[in-house]
């Protein structure tokens, strides 16, 4: 693990002023959301809102980033990355601050359902942003290392969200304004975000008439990001059902303190990013397809032991193994994608498959709080952990039927680089 630090510092220095600035903002945002998501759900609670209304604020969070992404991409690609960056970091961070503040519901659903729009102009201009700025023999440990940053960034922010909230109650704060003061201070970390964004220095390109072949080749390209949608679909529909439940399910079941979620949340990230690092090493002995395909199987052992236990250790080493495993592929995905999609097309090809995704959470969501609520913490957790362990098995055979090709064009163009 040491060689892989020391091959970050190395590869950082190489990288250029505005990859180096995409990092920093990317570092700020990452702990300042990281902070802002373990507590929220809990903070909802704790103002005496169902689990029905959460699954709500997720779903919308989810179905703005659904509706938006594909047009934030056009106008990533139109507009330019820094632009989009910049005006999705400066209004998601203030409609955070609203629903750090304000208890009304219909308030607070509406600002969900604004943050997703405007998280979603980060999400669809970062990763073209970095594929630009940098070449395509940087790119696969390049989107490593920005996974495994935004993974130890969350590590940071979830830890941080814990220990402040159970600090300021050690002070004497009530829990809802322990919460409600955390938040904020995460909201303000989110904010900090923006200003690498405006020192980052953006070229616009014209972008020159299409030939015949450049058509032909644009249609093989948009044939690809299709097959990616669909990947992305799948996988998110399972993620929905459990993932934005995570800090609840560990509230629920064990009835732990604020602090020990924020701790487990955060060895889940530090796991993750962990487990990126090591991703290029087994993408060069195994090729992308088999290695995305390897780690999502492997990791579904592990969500069942997370699903169905009620020995807290056991737990969290089946969180930690799960979400190691299961994200570890997602920079091995996007490497590939970033690749095959010429510049122009970068943006909404981003935002097409971060939708698929989105698209998952707002469905599933109301789903997975609605069988809770009617099972309880423990079979109501235990079904919707079954369900999404069947739904990343789907994932898995059909990434592996569609792109069980892609080894041998991968290899031969290494060949030729």
């Amino acid at each position: 693990m040491i060689t892989y630090f020391r091959g970050f510092k190395t590869d950082y220095g190489s990288y250029s002023s505005n990859v180096k600035l995409a990092f920093m903002a990317n570092i700020l945002i990452q702990i300042g959301m990281g902070i802002f998501m373990t507590l929220y759900n809990l903070y909802l609670k704790d103002l005496g809102y169902s689990e029905q209304t959460n699954g709500n604020v997720i779903a919308l969070t989810a179905l703005a980033q659904t509706f938006f992404l594909v047009p934030a991409g056009f106008l990533s690609d139109r507009k330019g990355r820094k632009n989009m960056m910049a005006v999705g970091a400066a209004l998601s961070a203030v409609l955070m601050i609203g629903r750090s503040v304000i208890e009304w519901e219909l308030l607070l659903l509406v600002f969900a359902f604004g943050s997703g729009i405007f998280m979603s102009f980060i999400q669809v201009s970062m990763i073209p942003w970095l594929a630009e700025n940098s070449t395509e023999k940087e790119r696969s440990k390049l989107f490593s290392f920005h996974f495994a940053v935004m993974m130890a960034a969350s590590v940071i922010g979830n830890l941080a969200g814990g220990v402040l909230t159970d600090l300021f109650t050690f002070a004497g704060l009530q829990s809802t304004d322990s919460l409600r003061l955390t938040l904020l201070i995460g909201s303000g970390v989110y904010l900090a975000g923006l200003f690498p964004v405006l020192l980052m220095k953006e070229e616009r390109k014209r972008q020159k008439p299409k030939k015949l072949k450049e058509t032909a080749d644009g249609n093989q390209n948009w044939k690809l990001v299709i097959l990616f949608v669909g990947a992305q679909a799948i996988i998110g529909l399972g993620s929905g059902l459990v993932i934005p439940y995570l800090n609840l399910y560990f509230a629920d079941r064990f009835d732990i303190s604020f602090s020990a979620i924020g701790i487990i949340l955060s060895l889940g990230q530090g796991a993750t990013a962990v487990a990126m690092l090591i991703g290029p090493a087994i993408v060069s002995r195994m090729g992308e397809v088999k290695a995305v395909v390897l780690l999502q199987l492997l990791s579904l052992p592990f969500l069942l032991i997370t699903g169905f236990t009620t020995n807290i250790y056991l737990a969290v080493i089946g969180f930690l193994f799960r979400q190691a495993l299961m994200n570890a592929g997602n920079p091995i995905q996007t490497s590939l994608m970033m690749r095959k999609v010429p510049d122009h097309q970068k943006g909404i090809a981003n935002s097409l498959s971060q939708m698929a995704f989105s698209f998952g959470w707002a469905a599933m969501g109301p789903v997975s709080a609605y069988v809770v609520a009617e099972y309880g913490s423990y079979w109501g957790y235990a079904n919707v952990f079954s369900l999404t362990g069947i739904i990343y098995l789907a994932g898995a055979i059909y990434f592996y039927i569609v792109f069980k090709e892609e080894k041998t064009t991968v290899v031969q163009k290494r060949a030729a680089v």
